[in-house]
């Protein structure tokens, strides 16, 4: 399948996706009232439409991040998370809530910004001037585990029953009640996170060669490991900034996209990102229209899809080997 088919394929889903996810909830709204002035109209134009944007544009980020991620570590089960910027993001965000800043509507994912710019500072501290990537994999091993036990540390140390409850709640993930002032913060930080992975495609196809390869193709492995922290922490810190966790959305859709794109890491990028948004946006429609008395988290639906798919592919490598 050519590029421009599967691309304009995977755009078109995305296009419906995002038209379902305005019109589905527990209140169905139908397209002739998105433009009324009762409360049907409110609902679409304060609620539904940032909500979908963000959505749109968080999978769009950790889709293009997973690619990324997936074709600089050669590694087909590599994920955002294995840089820690996500952890380090969590980390802000749970800070802010132990110590009651996020009474404030902007501290929240302000500090979760902070916490992703703390982690890629300490990544590219850790991992050196070497461009190794067994160090860059160890730098973000280290972070994330000590992310992980500083927000658990202080889930268990929290002042009140109340903080620990919004504490847990949040690192749940979702997209609910999110406002066009989300869409405001997130939105071009992703898009810029974006670009900058989008840089990284022909050095990383490079990089399919091997390190020395790529060097003797004259690829700049430090500037290359540079651009792609930067790139994957804009893209995780901001999505986690106004959402919470969402995992295996990096991981699933290169693995989806890639039998149609090809194994070029530039091929598959593109396509990642719109299969990315087309997932994140279906699945928040998705738990919207549950019959349940509360929405299911989204963070806890990509992970009840995700997980399942790592055991999958485990298995299709088992296999392989044995």
């Amino acid at each position: 399948m050519t590029a421009f088919r599967l691309n304009g394929l995977l755009a078109i889903g995305l296009v419906a996706a995002m038209l379902l996810s305005l019109m589905a909830g527990k209140v169905w709204v139908a397209p002739a009232m998105w433009w009324s002035d009762d409360l049907s109209g409110l609902i679409i134009m304060e609620l539904r439409i940032p909500r979908t944007i963000l959505g749109a544009a968080i999978g769009a980020g950790l889709g293009m991040a997973g690619a990324a991620m997936q074709g600089y570590l050669r590694n087909p089960l590599a994920d955002p998370g294995v840089f820690g910027v996500s952890s380090s993001a969590a980390l802000g965000a749970v800070t802010s809530l132990y110590f009651g800043y996020a009474m404030t509507a902007w501290l929240l994912p302000a500090f979760a910004l902070i916490g992703a710019a703390i982690g890629m500072g300490l990544l590219a501290m850790l991992a050196g001037r070497s461009g190794s990537l067994i160090l860059f994999t160890l730098a973000g091993v280290i972070i994330a585990s000590l992310a992980g036990a500083l927000t658990s540390l202080m889930i268990s140390l929290a002042p009140t029953p109340f903080a620990t409850s919004e504490i847990v709640t949040w690192l749940m993930g979702a997209l609910t009640d999110r406002s066009w002032d989300d869409v405001k913060l997130a939105v071009p930080l992703i898009a810029l996170g974006m670009l900058f992975l989008m840089a990284t495609g022909k050095s990383l196809d490079a990089l399919t060669l091997g390190e020395d390869a790529a060097r003797s193709m004259g690829v700049n492995v430090l500037r290359l490991q540079g651009l792609a922290v930067i790139g994957v922490g804009l893209t995780v810190g901001a999505s986690v900034a106004v959402a919470g966790i969402i995992g295996f959305v990096g991981l699933i859709v290169p693995h989806l996209v890639r039998p149609f794109a090809g194994h070029q890491p530039s091929a598959v990028m593109l396509p990642s990102a719109l299969a990315g948004a087309l997932l994140v946006v279906a699945a928040d429609s998705g738990v919207r229209i549950l019959p349940s008395v509360s929405e299911l988290r989204l963070g806890i639906a990509m992970s009840l899809l995700g997980a399942p798919f790592f055991m999958m592919l485990l298995f299709k490598m088992h296999r392989e080997l044995a």
